[in-house]
């Protein structure tokens, strides 16, 4: 009875809902807590810059689609016009972590959110990840002959 209840508990934690970007594509705050970064970020600490784009916004977010796509164990799980979500998964325990990425037509930028769903540290992978994404969308966009 006692492991269930455990089992139960757990799997509400992991299984916790990702914050939603509304229709305006404006990020979700960070919490109080350093396992998210984010180009919105008021804390120093949390905060990543955005990359620009010279593509047009729709190409900007296939861009940004294939650069999710190239992170191991991730899923696009959202996609609407400007923006994507994604959630990628540790290797060993399976955590969950939110990724969200705007494409921002007036200013042709990038911006950014990468959170872990549990727990309070993530050991620097969510600042990591976004600086995988960044590198490759700051990369000349290739054209096909």
């Amino acid at each position: 009875m006692t492991r269930t209840v455990i089992m139960a508990s757990l799997a509400t934690l992991y299984w916790h809902p990702p914050l939603q970007v509304g229709s305006d594509n404006v990020l979700p705050p960070c919490p109080d807590t350093p396992n998210c970064v984010s180009t919105e970020a008021t804390r120093s600490s949390q905060r990543v810059p955005t990359v620009s784009f010279t593509d047009t916004p729709v190409a900007a977010l296939a861009r940004a689609k294939a650069a999710l796509l190239a992170e191991p164990r991730t899923t696009i799980t959202a996609e609407r016009e400007g923006y994507l979500h994604a959630e990628c998964k540790s290797l060993v325990f399976r955590f969950v972590d939110d990724v969200d990425i705007v494409v921002d037509p007036v200013a042709h930028v990038y911006r950014f959110r990468s959170a872990s769903r549990l727990g309070r540290s993530d050991l620097g992978v969510n600042r990591k990840r976004i600086a995988r994404l960044s590198a490759r969308l700051a990369l000349p966009a290739t054209t096909s002959n």
